[in-house]
């Protein structure tokens, strides 16, 4: 197995450096295409999210695609590559699978439990399947860690008890705007409760929201609103660039929308601004918040990189939470939740890493019947140059029980080395097969066979 990680992520980095190193959604077939065209790299997609940037590759050799997909991680991040190396994580061969799972499964998330990743490793692997960089091996390592999170989702109750990044922050906002927490950090690390409908519905009752952005983040923010009030009616602005747009989202919210030439003007009149635009500098600078005069206002930026100056949480009776203020909130989910995911997660490996090595063995299986057909085929033609005259339906029964003769003696070593390849000893039984029938498998004959299977898998590739 060759698959690798190379990434980064709010275990491993602050918000500035994954702010820097993120790939924005317009650059991702480019880079892509440049990291494919490496000599090491055979496959390879790219998830960047607001907390992690990750490369997944099938590789030829390990330490050269390391070099090659961190030189140009540190390049989109404007760094050395020592200087961001000491950010990097690299994951390789079953470590690089279970890490895959992990993200899916919600368990190496921001907020433990969290389930957009999954849609943000779906589209990392449609991007990735439509820049033709996508293969065998990561399609199958996709589809596994896609079944695999939603099955822990389901299973667990981890998606229940769970929240997204959006709900945590929503929840710290809605406690400063109680009071029941007196600073970001407070709010932060957890104090006070996760206010239920008929708080939140209070607490935001009367207040004017702004939510900046209406792309997947805007939408996410203004259902997370609607669930977390029950439904209440909300004093909602939608700003956004694209008019249309922001009109379905102020729609569906029952608010309207404005364009971005009112920002300042409708911050103004804001207790509640949700920035999330996916631009990529500052959109909203200390001078479009202005003085408060008295009126509190919680800003939530939920851009990577920021859309708000963070200067601005200096600012009177303004409170600022970002991701690098939101990454201290922890797991949200029971432990006996995150147990129960993470035994889900290693059995789901071990099945996966089983299946590979089943595969890893069927060229050398494919071989050694090609061989023994070969055989077989020889001396009947002998045969047939020794016995011209033979009957034809006699000629037809001998060929048959050879055939049958031969599957017989060749099922149980077939069978055998098929149930030994799940264990880690697997690679060396298919080599002592090779070497006492002296295989090729690679050889013509077995990738012929091979390619006309129902499988239809690559003979060449182990992984």
């Amino acid at each position: 197995m060759s698959l690798l990680v190379v990434g980064l992520s709010h275990h491993s980095a602050p918000v500035p450096v994954l702010e820097r190193a993120s790939i924005s959604a317009e650059s991702m077939s480019k880079v892509l295409d440049e990291l494919h065209r490496s000599e090491s790299v055979s496959e390879v997609m790219a998830l960047s999210t607001c907390n992690r940037i990750e490369v997944y590759a099938d590789v030829a050799r390990f330490h050269p695609a390391v070099v090659d997909i961190s030189t140009v991680l540190a390049r989109l991040a404007g760094m050395g590559v020592n200087d961001l190396g000491e950010h990097l994580y690299v994951h390789f061969a079953e470590a690089a699978v279970d890490h895959l799972l992990q993200v899916a499964s919600g368990l190496d998330s921001m907020v433990v439990g969290e389930s957009q990743i999954l849609g943000q490793l779906r589209s990392a692997y449609a991007v990735g399947t439509e820049a033709h960089t996508v293969g065998r091996v990561l399609h199958e390592a996709s589809q596994t860690a896609l079944r695999v999170g939603k099955r822990v989702h389901s299973e667990t109750g981890i998606d229940r008890a769970g929240a997204s990044v959006v709900s945590v922050a929503l929840e710290h906002a809605v406690s400063l705007l109680s009071g029941t927490a007196t600073s970001t950090g407070a709010a932060a690390s957890g104090v006070g409760h996760a206010p239920d409908s008929a708080d939140a519905a209070t607490v935001l009752a009367g207040k004017r929201i702004v939510i900046f952005g209406a792309g997947s983040m805007g939408a996410l923010t203004g259902a997370t609103l609607q669930r977390l009030v029950g439904g209440q009616p909300l004093d909602v602005v939608v700003i956004n660039r694209s008019a249309e747009r922001g009109e379905r989202l102020a729609g569906i919210l029952g608010g309207r929308a404005v364009g971005i030439d009112r920002l300042a003007e409708e911050i103004a009149q804001a207790d509640l601004l949700i920035s999330s635009t996916g631009a990529t500098g500052l959109v909203v600078e200390t001078s479009d918040v202005g003085p408060r005069h008295g009126r509190q206002l919680v800003v939530l930026d939920l851009a990577l990189p920021r859309d708000v100056d963070p200067s601005t949480s200096l600012m009177p009776d303004v409170q600022y939470i970002d991701l690098e203020v939101l990454r201290s909130s922890g797991a949200m989910v029971s432990d006996a939740e995150i147990a129960a995911a993470t035994d889900i997660v290693a059995a789901e490996l071990r099945s996966y890493l089983e299946n590979q090595q089943a595969l890893a063995v069927a060229p050398t299986v494919t071989a050694l019947r090609s061989r023994a057909a070969q055989v077989v085929d020889a001396e009947l033609l002998r045969l047939d140059n020794r016995l011209p005259g033979l009957d034809a339906d006699i000629r037809d029964e001998v060929a048959s029980a050879v055939r049958r003769a031969v599957d017989k003696v060749l099922h149980a070593p077939t069978v055998r080395v098929k149930e030994l390849a799940a264990t880690p000893e697997g690679n060396a039984y298919a080599a002592a097969l090779r070497e006492l029938f002296d295989l090729d498998p690679a050889g013509p004959g077995a990738v012929t066979a091979v390619r006309k299977s129902p499988s239809g898998g690559d003979p060449h590739d182990g992984n």
